[in-house]
């Protein structure tokens, strides 16, 4: 789960406080608008979209708590807002809508573009807030560009959401290797609607940055992720079941790092000297393998907590031959699947 970035509860009410100012000033009659952000809304006031992209099963599974909840290649959240109308003379409220604004980005791990959904879901409505439209914009700051930014104004109510999507590029190049950084999309909506003096103040919602790079070995192409650590899955029952109890006697008796649940993460080596160096010392040739077998090392030799970037502190098991190389396999196809970086950090989950 990561940080909401959003517009500020102070920055919201400013805004709010200075339109009715200029409304008053230039001698309007009409009601003006302003929108900030909610409480929290139950699950069940999150109905099925419409027109948007389909949200992952387990966007909403929180309700509308304004969070993110991020995966390596997607994030989601649902987000309570407020609209309020207000007489221009004496602040009054003339009018409400309740929505919830639902906020989808995902990545690709071999594409340089990224995508960002906003969509707006009335709850309810009422006075001089029914009937109005919402409409917007995306930007984004960093290492990206806006490439296609559509939020055209659509009239809200019950039956019907405003949606929002936005479409982003890396400006990280191809040449030379090993250039990464961050860009963050943002999306900004307001609602207009004829009763009112103007359209209403505006909010601005950001999703989590997203890293792209050029930098990850195996590959030459350009791929973008989420704040997200990922986790490496061995099972007990699984293909590796020696190095998967290896694992487990590591972390759980040895207290050694990368435990799924903790935050003791193993960070990627991939300077192939040092790898080397941290086989060898965990599992010199002068150890005796058995016909069959093979030394396996933990922490991973690809990893600065091993033998001997890790000062020292590892564990070796001889295990089956061929669980120790599919299960290191396993390892490099989990490396280049999540873009996992030099010195990015990661988790192993070992399941029953």
């Amino acid at each position: 789960m990561a940080v909401t970035p959003k517009t500020s509860a102070a920055e919201t009410k400013a805004a709010c406080d200075a339109r009715l100012k200029a409304a008053r000033d230039a001698g309007s009659t009409k009601p003006v608008a302003c929108v900030t952000w909610g409480t929290k809304t139950s699950a069940g006031d999150r109905r099925a979209a419409i027109t948007a992209w389909p949200t992952p099963n387990w966007c909403d599974d929180h309700g509308a708590d304004n969070s993110w909840y991020v995966t390596r290649f997607k994030a989601c959240g649902v987000f309570s807002g407020d609209l309020t109308v207000h007489d221009t003379r004496t602040g009054r409220v003339t009018g409400t809508m309740h929505y919830l604004a639902v906020g989808y980005a995902y990545s690709e791990r071999d594409i340089k573009a990224w995508a960002y959904q906003v969509e707006l879901v009335e709850v309810s409505a009422s006075g001089d807030a029914v009937g109005s439209s919402a409409r917007g914009k995306g930007t984004c700051s960093g290492k990206c560009k806006v490439t296609e930014s559509k939020f055209p104004s659509q009239v809200m109510t019950r039956d019907k959401e405003a949606v929002g999507q936005f479409f982003f590029d890396t400006t990280i190049q191809a040449r030379p290797k090993g250039a990464k950084g961050e860009g963050q999309g943002t999306a900004h909506w307001n609602f207009t609607n004829p009763k009112w003096d103007g359209p209403s103040t505006e909010l601005a919602l950001s999703v989590p940055p997203v890293r792209c790079d050029n930098a990850l070995p195996g590959t030459s192409k350009i791929g973008c992720v989420m704040p997200y650590v990922p986790v490496l899955v061995y099972a007990k029952s699984g293909p590796y079941p020696e190095l998967a109890k290896h694992i487990q006697y590591a972390q759980n008796t040895k207290h050694l790092p990368g435990k799924y649940g903790t935050t003791k993460y193993l960070t990627r080596l991939t300077d192939k000297d040092k790898i080397k160096k941290n086989r060898n010392k965990a599992c010199p040739s002068s150890r005796h393998r058995p016909a069959g077998k093979q030394c396996d090392e933990y922490p991973f030799a690809s990893t600065w907590q091993g033998a001997s970037t890790g000062g020292g502190h590892f564990s070796w098991r001889m295990i089956n031959a061929t669980q120790n190389e599919e299960g290191g396999k396993a390892l490099g196809r989990f490396y280049l699947y999540n873009r996992v970086l030099e010195k990015d950090r990661f988790l192993v989950w070992i399941k029953p």
